[in-house]
């Protein structure tokens, strides 16, 4: 059972270092890409505040598609090189918008957001996919929260064999 009150009281890094352990914990002797994917997300949305959207995109044909995520509905399919997803892809870095609005060519799927932080799934040189976060609030993600979902990340390449999900 989880239970989100164990983390009251503590710093944003605290919390942070706490979703980094977690996260491997629940996925370390787990096989399953999607539960991971979706553990993964729920982990992020539970720890990570002020935020209205958590999720995976994977490359599928030459193009992200929507994988396990936590929010509103979102868009199905992203071409590379559009919005932000695409961006971070097409660019192969880390994407922190301060303001989407301000971001030519973003892709609003919930009219909520209006910020955004991207981080690309890179594994052996090869693109994957990306992890998404929104927030309804302008400016809303730091290097802390970049540097901890990076981890993030690199956790997931460590247990996942993102060649049975992309293609």
């Amino acid at each position: 059972m989880f239970d989100i009150s164990v983390f009251d009281g503590l710093s944003e890094e605290e919390k942070y270092k706490n979703m980094i352990t977690m996260l491997e914990g629940l996925i370390g002797d787990e096989k399953d890409i999607i539960t991971n994917l979706s553990n993964a997300s729920a982990i992020i949305n539970a720890l990570v505040y002020k935020i209205n959207w958590v999720g995976f995109y994977i490359m599928k044909n030459g193009e992200l598609v929507l994988g396990p995520f936590q929010g509103l509905p979102a868009c199905n399919r992203i071409k590379l090189g559009n919005g932000v997803c695409g961006t971070a892809v097409k660019n192969r870095k880390v994407m922190r918008v301060e303001n989407v609005h301000s971001f030519e060519g973003h892709i609003s799927c919930d009219a909520a957001s209006n910020s955004e932080l991207v981080i690309p799934i890179i594994k052996n040189n090869k693109v994957y996919g990306v992890l998404d976060l929104d927030s309804p609030y302008v400016g809303r993600f730091s290097q802390l929260e970049e540097d901890y979902l990076v981890k993030s990340v690199e956790i997931l390449n460590r247990y996942i064999d993102w060649e049975e999900i992309s293609y």
